[in-house]
């Protein structure tokens, strides 16, 4: 007896069968449908997916990332150096403040230079080895923080001007001073100072440089 088929469809489940009715004309036309779509989409035959190419190192991108690593961190350290000031400086406890400051680099030929120290201590400056010559406030008229008034000359003191009650010490180069002007490059500026309890024998002294246009 021969194999029996029921409905168009074979005993085996994967295999369409053309029985001759609308059923199995159109399970036959399904199954060609789906191996043109296999062949479609590995037209090779080979379904195994090709390995990824290893990415070649870039030793150009490499040096370029890290001189602009490098760029950055110089610019963040010298922002923070400029918000800190005077981190850095050695300066002695007794001064508290410098004018011009520690290595400024644009101070003009006539500026004016300023010790601020710390009340109970007296001083004398000295600029480029010349001790000059000290007048204090309360012992003479001389008042070097009096503004001219507009059209109004005043005579600027020839000597270092010290303020016994703010404890700041300046001089300011003019005419007829052993300094007229500050000479153009590296200045230096020394501080001597000493409490008044103890005197000038127990003088210290404080030397920084700067530099004039």
């Amino acid at each position: 007896m021969g194999a029996r088929h029921h409905g168009g469809v074979s005993d085996h489940p994967d295999i369409a069968v053309d029985d001759g009715t609308d059923t199995g004309q159109a399970l036959r036309a399904d199954a060609t449908d789906v191996v043109a779509d296999d062949a479609a989409l590995d037209p090779t035959g080979d379904a195994a997916v090709a390995p990824r190419r290893k990415r070649s190192f870039d030793r150009g991108l490499f040096i370029a990332s890290m001189v602009i690593a490098a760029g950055l961190l110089l610019i963040v350290y010298g922002f923070t150096t400029a918000l800190t000031g005077d981190d850095g400086i050695d300066r002695p406890e007794a001064i508290e403040s410098v004018q011009p400051v520690e290595n400024a680099i644009q101070v003009l030929q006539q500026e004016r230079i300023v010790v601020d120290l710390q009340s109970g201590y007296e001083a004398v400056l000295i600029i480029d080895g010349i001790e000059l010559p000290t007048t204090v406030i309360g012992q003479s008229d001389v008042d070097p923080a009096v503004q001219a008034e507009p059209g109004q000359q005043i005579d600027l003191p020839t000597t270092a001007v010290f303020d016994p009650g703010n404890a700041v010490i300046s001089f300011q180069p003019v005419d007829g001073a052993l300094i007229e002007s500050l000479e153009e490059g590296t200045r230096e500026a020394t501080v001597r100072f000493w409490k008044i309890e103890d005197g000038p024998q127990q003088a210290r002294e404080y030397s920084w440089t700067f530099e004039v246009i």
